[in-house]
């Protein structure tokens, strides 16, 4: 299991920063991860193929910090897609806000990269007087792209050149209902409600052959992993692993009663009902 380091606890957070560390800029380190954890970074902000902070340093006005990370071309994301489709997997963690363990793996065989490959595949500037590259505001500002990095894996890709919405589209396979320009949504006929009062909560013959089937959630508390964290004050730390806990004992039992009982309403996971 990865160890958790200072600026990321999830596993693709802390593969950005031990990049860092082992692109041979160890001498700006230590400055860099000092501003980083006194709060010097004051914004920063993602967009495809770069990243734009703000870093305060000795002078009066902060100094500009940009990281630079080439996107990946149509083509490429196209080859990448095309194998992320070939599991449902893949939507369901990512829509859960949680990177796959085997993303890298799937990037590589598409033989593009997801994160940069060495010191040379970043470029960085900062308008502070040092003449040093990447100088500690970069450093800093690096080490704060891990946090937001964990905080939404999606940046990730935005950095790469697709934003979330463009990646969620591209995994459900962009099948959308096409219709002519200016035409019109069919109409569904309907009939008035006080003509099936009598049979209103009736589930109807239709329902006869729908086979159900009630799995355990693919993603562990993908719903708290979806929410992130409550902003709750003055909890304890332990109160969010109780409430992890919670769901997961309520998972196991809503499968222990759907086995018992042989049959239940339409539900998709047992962590969803």
């Amino acid at each position: 299991m990865s160890r958790k380091t200072e600026f990321a606890s999830t596993w693709w957070a802390q593969r950005w920063i031990r990049l860092l560390e082992r692109f041979g800029w160890s001498a700006r380190l230590n400055r860099g991860r000092a501003y980083a954890r006194h709060g010097n970074v004051l914004d920063i902000d993602v967009q495809p193929g770069l990243v734009r902070a703000k870093v305060q340093g000795s002078r009066k006005q902060p100094y500009r910090v940009e990281i630079g990370l080439k996107p990946l071309s149509k083509a490429d994301w196209d080859k990448v897609f095309a194998l992320l489709r070939r599991k449902a997997i893949y939507a369901a963690r990512l829509l859960s806000g949680e990177m796959p363990r085997d993303i890298e793996e799937i990037f590589k065989a598409a033989e593009v990269p997801l994160f940069p490959r060495s010191g040379e595949d970043l470029v960085m500037s900062c308008t502070c007087p040092d003449w040093a590259n990447p100088c500690k505001h970069v450093a800093a500002a690096y080490y704060v792209l891990g946090s937001e990095f964990d905080r939404d894996p999606f940046l990730l890709f935005e950095l790469r050149g697709k934003n979330k919405e463009q990646v969620m589209a591209a995994l459900r396979g962009g099948r959308r209902e096409q219709r002519a320009p200016g035409a019109r949504p069919p109409r569904v006929s309907s009939e008035p409600l006080e003509e099936h009062l009598s049979d209103f909560w009736d589930a109807g013959e239709e329902l006869d052959d729908v086979t159900v089937r009630v799995t355990g959630p693919p993603v562990p508390q993908a719903i708290l992993k979806r929410l992130g964290p409550l902003p709750l004050r003055d909890l304890p730390e332990e109160w969010y692993g109780d409430l992890a806990r919670m769901y997961e004992v309520v998972s196991k039992d809503a499968l222990a009663f759907v086995n018992v009982a042989g049959s239940a309403p339409r539900v998709h996971s047992a962590e969803e009902s």
